[in-house]
């Protein structure tokens, strides 16, 4: 795949951020959606700090280094402290060039569970044994580097975490793909809770069934890319300031 540029990955994260705020998987202004830019050092874009994200454009994004410090002038505070989750991904794993996170009723009320994600639908399959999980240790700090550390074993060679009593998270090698993740990660949350809610007795598929569904999402060659296409159709319909 073609290296994107500076201006497209700055498009491509605003959009993520208003399609956030479609789907309702804000908090407000807190939680953070990066992607790494290309060339020389560790230069990421995120949120000015205090935007909503459905006020989010390509410009209002903020270059930062690898602590979460601006790398260039910009009249919006950023936040360094929310960007210790990101920073330890991004710098653990070359290959994590977008990394979410979410706040989301769905995904907080799973993250206090003991057992995470059950493959309770063939949605929840494809995070089968695919999703790490990180013991809450309070709010994410920035001179809490020792936790940064544990964060990066936790999420091994997965695609995602649930961040005890906290959230989600899900990496990516395109903001698509990261994107992709979250959405579905969410919706197997919900469909954990409805399904939970009902008190009838539940039913889970044998591991061998569960596990041949999840390869046939992993043997997907699309990986969400004709769902991004579809949504950013939209939002140049609906929105398309997101590109100012």
């Amino acid at each position: 795949m073609t290296a994107q540029t500076e201006q497209e990955l700055r498009e491509e994260l605003a959009a993520a951020y208003r399609l956030y705020a479609q789907f309702d998987l804000t908090d407000m202004v807190y939680t953070h959606l990066s992607v790494r830019l290309p060339g020389e050092g560790h230069r990421f874009l995120v949120n000015p700090y205090g935007l909503l994200f459905e006020e989010i454009t390509a410009s209002s994004l903020v270059v930062v280094d690898s602590e979460g410090h601006p790398q260039q002038e910009t009249s919006w505070p950023v936040n360094p402290a929310g960007f210790v989750i990101h920073s330890a991904v991004h710098r653990a794993h070359p290959d994590a060039a977008c990394v979410m996170h979410s706040h989301t009723l769905a995904g907080m009320a799973i993250a206090a569970q003991k057992d995470g994600i059950l493959p309770l639908n063939q949605i929840n399959m494809e995070f089968y044994r695919r999703i790490g999980f990180h013991p809450y240790e309070g709010i994410a700090a920035d001179d809490n580097l020792s936790e940064r550390e544990r964060l990066v074993r936790d999420l091994g060679d997965n695609i995602g975490l649930i961040l005890q009593n906290h959230g989600l998270l899900t990496i990516g090698s395109s903001v698509a793909q990261a994107f992709y993740r979250m959405y579905y990660l969410e919706q197997a949350c919900r469909v954990q809770l409805a399904a939970q809610s009902t008190g009838a007795p539940l039913h889970c598929p044998s591991e061998a069934e569960v596990l041949r569904a999840r390869a046939q999402f992993e043997t997907d060659p699309d990986q969400g890319q004709m769902i991004w296409k579809a949504l950013r159709r939209k939002l140049d319909r609906e929105q398309p300031d997101y590109r100012n």
